[in-house]
């Protein structure tokens, strides 16, 4: 079915204003004023003046659920396509954390395809926590080549549970990113998760410093954990880093805080970006501080972030946007995603004079309408 969208007011994410959208073959292939087709086979749908933006970008979520920390019961659960819909997300990036053993690499990539199959757009990360890589094929760098959804792989540093990975064992890993990336037409980034150790994001420095290592494909995240581990991703974004601020877990302060600060403390914008951990595993306590049980990370804390930014912390809808559109899109090497443009893929969501989510659509099919969830789940339930 191909769509035009009449009357949407565009946040591109810059603002531009009242535009209509056609949408065909899951691409933006046409936008403008008072846009007219005939053919019966184009629904026309009025936007009846909704802001209309990028549909949202979650580049670090346990879409197979995460290792348990406290055992097998701990383990949390997949993610599900109506989750990440109902809260805008129509691209997530997968990932494993402390555990690659009993969550399995191949069974991600499993996970990245049925989301896919389900009409989202899903990617993933090779690795976990250890210097181990975990793998599909034999290495890195042809996990990057020869298997699409595959953007870079993930480490630990600066954690107890990390392997303690030295600069050099590092760089040679960033290679195997560098030069799969060239050869499959991708970026390729090393997405690092930061522990609570003071070495904080030190090795990351001297990567760049010392083997000069181009800063674009390191890509940090948690960096929001403490201040003093954030006043330093703050000089990592200064001298070209992106910097991932985690909303759902990891965090010292209200992540949207953490933003206007950066900002105040002049780092640029376009090399912040916002994750959830979504479905990480964390610990559930009474209140008293003591240990209860267990919890999911929240998967619209993206969302809920965005929003605080623009009503509470004063910035302009069309900067608090690039969090979750082009910053991440920029990060990752997708610039098919993102942004509303003639030819970009039809990523879109529709939010109301007050910035509450009422419609979906990913890759040019409505999945939300109203605030009710379209896409029926695979069984049932």
């Amino acid at each position: 079915m191909l769509y035009l969208i009449k009357n949407a007011d565009v946040y591109a994410p810059e603002h531009l204003g009242h535009q209509d959208l056609l949408l065909a073959h899951g691409k933006i292939v046409a936008m403008g004023k008072q846009l007219n087709y005939s053919q019966a086979e184009i629904q026309t749908i009025d936007a009846q003046g909704k802001r209309v933006t990028p549909g949202l970008i979650d580049q670090h979520i346990h879409i197979t659920g995460a290792g348990g920390k406290d055992g097998f019961l701990s383990m949390t659960p997949e993610v599900k396509a109506q989750e990440l819909i109902a809260c805008g997300t129509t691209t997530a990036v997968g990932l494993l954390g402390t555990d690659g053993t009993a969550r399995n690499i191949r069974a991600l990539y499993g996970k990245v395809q049925a989301l896919r199959q389900e009409g989202l757009s899903a990617y993933m990360y090779s690795g976990y926590y250890g210097s181990d890589t975990v793998t599909i094929t034999e290495s890195i760098q042809s996990d990057m080549i020869f298997i699409e959804p595959v953007l870079g792989f993930k480490i630990a540093i600066s954690d107890i549970r990390s392997s303690y990975p030295t600069a050099l064992e590092l760089v040679r890993k960033l290679r195997q990113v560098r030069v799969g990336g060239l050869l499959s037409n991708k970026k390729g980034i090393m997405h690092v998760h930061l522990g609570a150790l003071p070495t904080q994001m030190d090795v990351l420095f001297e990567l760049v410093r010392d083997y000069q290592f181009p800063i674009a494909h390191i890509s940090p995240t948690h960096v929001g954990r403490s201040k003093s581990l954030f006043d330093q991703a703050i000089e990592f974004a200064k001298i070209g880093g992106s910097i991932d601020i985690t909303t759902a877990a990891s965090k010292y302060t209200d992540p949207y805080l953490s933003v206007l600060y950066a900002l105040d403390q002049g780092a640029p914008l376009n090399k912040m970006t916002f994750s959830t951990d979504g479905h990480a595993g964390l610990t559930k306590t009474d209140a008293q501080g003591n240990d209860i049980g267990f919890k999911k990370a929240a998967i619209d804390e993206n969302l809920k972030q965005v929003q605080q930014l623009i009503r509470q912390g004063g910035l302009p809808a069309e900067q608090a946007l690039q969090l979750v559109t082009t910053g991440p899109a920029a990060n990752l090497g997708i610039s098919h995603k993102g942004r509303i443009a003639v030819g970009v893929d039809a990523d879109l969501c529709w939010f109301n004079e007050q910035w509450e989510l009422c419609d979906v659509f990913a890759n040019g099919q409505p999945m939300m309408r109203d605030q009710q969830i379209l896409l029926p789940p695979a069984f049932d339930e």
